[in-house]
């Protein structure tokens, strides 16, 4: 994509939603956190159910390593890969309490040194937490980003660094937000709505649904 389209592309994304949020429920930094480890291969939707009733029990990280593995599990076994999740959050509430004052780290690597947390689930905080001007490349973010010919690459690392790259510095820290949103109900893997997009001009993808 020329720059000159993705200048534009951004803009009309920013034009259909001049505010974009994560559609995760959290009222601080430690439950975003939670809800980003809980999100992995599960929807957002069914991660605000169970933090729903999770977040009133256990809102900070204190209290919810006093829940444990059992009573943790108990609040989320509705989502996919709960017992392996429950473990990683109550290790990473334990490091939390005894390396930084029960607060969630402000540095990539801090974070990073987490259980359960890798590289998107950082950026992610990092971004919608502290307004850091970072990219988290997801499914649909990979996907959009190929398939408009915005930031092609062959992993997430590749497509992310080339986001960064190519992202003008006004747009940065949206970003995420309008590509996540956008593929999740735009640009969607089986069926997209090209008839609806925004920025179907200047996308590059063939084989656009009629």
């Amino acid at each position: 994509m020329k720059k000159t389209d993705i200048a534009s592309f951004y803009t009309r994304l920013q034009e259909a939603n001049p505010e974009p949020r994560t559609e995760l429920c959290y009222a601080s930094p430690f439950q975003l956190l939670i809800a980003v480890i809980l999100s992995a291969q599960a929807t957002d939707v069914g991660v605000n159910k169970a933090t729903a009733r999770l977040f009133p029990a256990a809102p900070d990280a204190a209290a919810m390593l006093a829940l444990g593995v059992e009573g943790l599990s108990a609040y989320i076994n509705s989502i996919g890969l709960y017992r392996s999740k429950a473990k990683h959050i109550i290790s990473t509430c334990r490091i939390l309490l005894e390396q930084h004052d029960g607060e969630v780290p402000r540095r990539r690597e801090a974070l990073e040194a987490l259980p359960g947390v890798g590289r998107k689930t950082a950026s992610v905080v990092l971004n919608t937490a502290f307004g850091q001007p970072t990219i988290a490349v997801d499914t649909h973010i990979f996907r959009v980003s190929n398939r408009t010919g915005l930031a092609p690459g062959k992993t997430v690392l590749e497509v992310e660094k080339k986001l960064l790259r190519v992202t003008p510095p006004v747009f940065r820290l949206n970003a995420h937000h309008w590509l996540i949103l956008h593929g999740r109900y735009v640009c969607k893997a089986r069926r997209p709505s090209c008839t609806t997009c925004r920025v179907v001009d200047l996308c590059a993808w063939p084989d656009k649904t009629a």
